[in-house]
C-alpha cells in the first residue's frame, strides 16, 4: 500500500546545492507521498550584507533552502520521475524585493495585500526549485535550471500539476523549495512573492520513459520545457520536445501535430 511520509524540518533535512554525496533523508517507494515544509528563499540587507531571516537556514551556499533530498526505490539514471503536486499551502506571510528595499505581504489564502494595503494581488502558490543532481561529481549550484529539474521557477506547478523529469542518479535524490505564493512570468527582478508553505508530493516512477527535458500537465496544458544559453535556443528545444511528445505519446502524425502546434500552442 502507498505510504505518506513526513520530513521534519530541521536542520539536517536542509541543504543550498545538489550534489550525489547528500545523504538521503527519506527513502520512498513508487506511489508513496511525502509532505514537509518548504522554506523561503529570501533575505534581508543590513551593514552586514544579506542575511537568512529564518533560524532554520543553515550555510546554504547562497543557494536556495531545498529539503531533501528524497530517495525513491527503483529509480534509475535515464528513466522519469513522476511528481504530482498534491499541495502547496502558503503562509499568512510573504515578502517582495526591489534593490535593497523589501516588501511585506499578508495572504489569506486566494489574495495577497502588502501591510499598507496599497497593492494586492490573486495568489497561485508554487515551489520555484523542485529537481535532482546531475550526474557530475561535486557540488552544483541550485540557481539555473538543468535537465533534472531544479530553479524552473514554472508558475504553472500549482496544486494538481503534475511535473515529469529525467532522472540523472540512480535513486533520484529529489530535493525541493523555494516557495512562492505568485509570481508573474519569470522572475523578471530576481523574485516573485516569496513565502514559506506546506506542501504534499506524490512521486512515481515511469520505468523505460526518457523525456530528454522536464516536462509537466495539469487539467488544462501539456507544458514542454527548454533550458538553453538563449531564449532562441531554450524555445527551439521547448517546441521540439512538444512536437515529440505529441508524436509518441498520443501517436500523432507530424502534419497533425503542426496543425495543433500552429493554432493552439501558447
Amino acid at each position: 500500500m502507498p505510504a505518506t511520509h513526513v520530513i521534519p524540518l530541521r536542520r539536517e533535512t536542509l541543504h543550498g546545492h545538489f550534489s550525489t554525496d547528500l545523504t538521503p533523508v527519506l527513502t520512498v517507494d513508487p506511489g508513496d507521498s511525502v509532505t514537509f515544509q518548504a522554506l523561503a528563499a529570501f533575505w534581508h540587507w543590513d551593514a552586514g550584507g544579506a542575511t537568512w531571516l529564518d533560524d532554520l537556514h543553515p550555510v546554504l551556499d547562497d543557494g536556495h533552502p531545498l529539503t531533501g533530498p528524497i530517495a525513491v526505490r527503483g529509480a534509475r539514471a535515464g528513466g522519469t520521475l513522476e511528481v504530482r503536486i498534491d499541495v502547496v499551502r502558503p503562509r499568512d506571510w510573504g515578502i517582495t524585493f526591489g534593490g535593497k528595499s523589501a516588501l511585506e505581504w499578508q495572504l489569506n489564502g486566494s489574495t495577497g495585500v502588502t501591510a499598507d494595503g496599497a497593492q494586492s494581488v490573486a495568489l497561485a502558490p508554487f515551489l520555484g526549485v523542485i529537481g535532482m543532481p546531475p550526474p557530475e561529481p561535486g557540488v552544483h549550484s541550485t540557481i539555473p535550471p538543468r535537465r533534472f529539474g531544479g530553479n524552473i521557477d514554472c508558475k504553472e506547478l500549482t496544486a494538481g500539476a503534475t511535473l515529469l523529469l529525467p532522472i540523472g542518479v540512480d535513486g533520484a535524490l529529489l530535493s525541493a523549495g523555494d516557495g512562492h505564493a505568485a509570481q508573474g512570468d519569470g522572475e523578471l527582478t530576481g523574485d516573485a512573492l516569496e513565502t514559506s508553505m506546506d506542501v504534499e508530493f506524490s512521486i512515481e516512477l515511469l520505468r523505460g520513459k526518457n523525456i530528454g527535458f522536464p516536462r509537466a500537465e495539469d487539467a488544462t496544458f501539456l507544458m514542454a520545457s527548454g533550458i538553453g544559453g538563449s531564449l532562441d535556443q531554450a524555445f527551439r528545444t521547448a517546441t521540439t520536445r512538444l512536437a515529440q511528445w505529441l508524436e509518441q505519446d498520443y501517436k500523432l502524425s507530424r502534419s497533425e501535430v503542426a496543425i495543433i502546434m500552429g493554432t493552439a500552442v501558447q
